[in-house]
């Protein structure tokens, strides 16, 4: 089974990220893995932290001669930032050490700083925020960037875009055809398809930059060419859609997901909702007169683009602080600040890319299997021929 876990923190030395599962064979290329370091650093609204931050990827075992091996694979991303925090964070505790501690005492509102706090008995949240940051996902993306490997040697891209920030939507479908184009770009300002719509976007962060706020936003990832038959209907935990669910809804700042469009549907009667049903003869496969249900039906993919978005809320550290408490004093208090990012919704949609490949390549090691490329490739065709003689 497919299986990967992260470790660092925000301000910690390094971010470290294992995977296991992969077959041997599958072609790493660390250049593709950094670009998508890169592009999760992009974005109108960015903060101060990605101008120290030059994410590099250092993988230190599982990949050999540019190639998976089949053993577990570790990575390592190194924070620049650490030496600003050598003396602050040091792993064993020293004189004076605690005098030097940046003591976090005012928990931010939407932030995991009181929660973990009485969690885990700290008395103040510094140790939270650390792990709890979005800092994290640099890792994820990492991981992510070795399953769109084993993906893409089976025609399977992901790439997402940015369908709102605040109010300002993107009011059509975007093509896949455009999202290859956008990933080719290499200024990113807030990774929408439409150049009017993500001016609209950009009022939005404008605004929140000017008054101390944030901005939050819906971004969408897209899997173009994933076949019929992942994941299952049998039980609650293999369907697909529900794990595609999860995987967005764990992402820091996510607070809902939608696969196809569920609002819409939600809102519609069911003709107008389901996807038809027609028969290619020529090409031999089943076609679907649109795809409202984002590619799953079921919990199993039925060959057409997976579409899920996640909403994402404004994030929870402002210039301009709400109202807490001081957990030493429980007098009343104004939020810490950190520095921090105005706006991440074109961030979070790499991040989305990396989830949603996750979820797709470990379904995908389910279904096919195989302990190195050339078995799971010969399971794959094996599949790909039964469907096209049903």
């Amino acid at each position: 089974m497919l299986r990967f876990e992260t470790a660092g923190e925000s301000h910690g030395e390094c971010l470290v990220a294992t995977l296991t599962g992969l077959p041997a064979g599958v072609p790493v290329s660390i250049e593709a893995i950094n670009r998508d370091l890169w592009r999760r650093q992009q974005g109108f609204g960015r903060g101060g932290r990605m101008k120290i931050e030059t994410d590099k990827v250092e993988v230190v075992s599982g990949v050999r001669h540019s190639q998976t091996i089949g053993s577990p694979i570790a990575l390592i991303i190194r924070n620049t930032d650490w030496k600003n925090w050598t003396d602050i964070l040091p792993v064993e505790d020293t004189a004076g050490a605690g005098e030097r501690m940046k003591r976090v005492t005012r928990p931010r509102p939407g932030h995991a700083d009181l929660a973990g706090v009485l969690k885990y008995n700290f008395t103040d949240a510094r140790y939270i925020l650390e792990r709890a940051s979005a800092r994290e996902t640099t890792a994820r993306v990492a991981v992510g960037g070795l399953a769109k490997a084993l993906l893409s040697q089976f025609d399977v891209k992901v790439l997402s875009h940015v369908v709102a920030v605040g109010p300002e939507r993107l009011e059509r479908q975007a093509s896949w055809e455009e999202l290859v184009e956008l990933d080719r770009k290499e200024e990113i300002l807030l990774r929408c398809v439409d150049a009017e719509a993500e001016q609209r976007m950009k009022t939005v962060v404008d605004q929140a930059l000017r008054t101390g706020d944030t901005a939050g936003g819906v971004f969408e990832v897209v899997a173009h060419g994933v076949p019929v038959g992942l994941g299952s209907h049998i039980a609650w935990d293999t369907r697909l859609d529900g794990q595609l669910a999860q995987a967005i809804v764990s992402m820091q700042a996510v607070k809902g997901v939608e696969v196809g469009f569920a609002s819409e549907g939600s809102a519609s009667f069911g003709s107008k909702v389901q996807d038809t049903i027609h028969y290619d003869r020529e090409q031999r496969h089943f076609t679907r007169g649109a795809n409202r249900a984002g590619g799953l039906e079921g919990g199993i993919t039925n060959g057409q683009e997976i579409r899920v978005r996640g909403l994402l809320k404004p994030i929870s550290t402002l210039r301009r602080p709400l109202e807490s408490v001081d957990l030493e004093t429980r007098e009343a208090a104004l939020a810490a600040y950190e520095r921090s990012d105005v706006c991440v919704v074109p961030a979070a949609g790499v991040v989305g890319e990396a989830m949603v490949s996750i979820v797709l390549a470990r379904a995908f090691l389910e279904k096919f299997g195989g302990d190195s490329l050339l078995e799971t490739r010969r399971n794959y065709d094996g599949f790909l021929q039964q469907v096209l003689n049903y």
